[in-house]
């Protein structure tokens, strides 16, 4: 008997979290799996590898990440809070603030990379939808 391919449909969450194209959910979006390559980690791919999807749908596409950027980086640093009260708690007497200050800033720069490209795949899930006849190829716009 063989193993017979299911077509399933992946979920949203994991393929933006994986940077996987929102059309197929399959193709990879950056060319440089490594976020930490720092010369060629932000290099998309022009078009999904597996469906054909434009990764840069317009000239200027991606300037509204910043605010997706803005607001993972506000969560992180909420999440570091959170965990540094319930971890080691904050006193007046002591710099434990300082200490949360600095280890939240160390904690943003490393992560910089991946939430730069994790601002990208959820600005790009916003407007290019699943496709699940992704397969056929789109008629040319006239």
């Amino acid at each position: 008997m063989c193993a017979e391919k299911h077509d399933h449909k992946p979920n949203l969450v994991l393929s933006v979290l994986q940077n996987k194209c929102p059309r197929c959910r399959r193709g990879k979006l950056y060319a440089e799996s490594n976020p930490y390559r720092l010369g060629s980690f932000m290099k998309m791919n022009e078009y999904c590898p597996v469906c054909g999807q434009a990764t840069e749908p317009e000239t200027g596409f991606y300037f509204g990440t910043g605010y997706v950027s803005y607001a993972l980086a506000v969560a992180l640093s909420v999440s570091t809070f959170v965990a540094w009260w319930v971890l080691a708690g904050f006193s007046l007497y002591d710099n434990s603030l300082i200490w949360w200050l600095g280890l939240n800033s160390v904690v943003l720069v490393v992560m910089q990379p991946l939430l730069m490209r994790l601002s990208r795949s959820i600005w790009l899930a916003f407007f290019v939808y699943y496709d699940s006849d992704w397969r056929t190829p789109r008629p040319a716009k006239a």
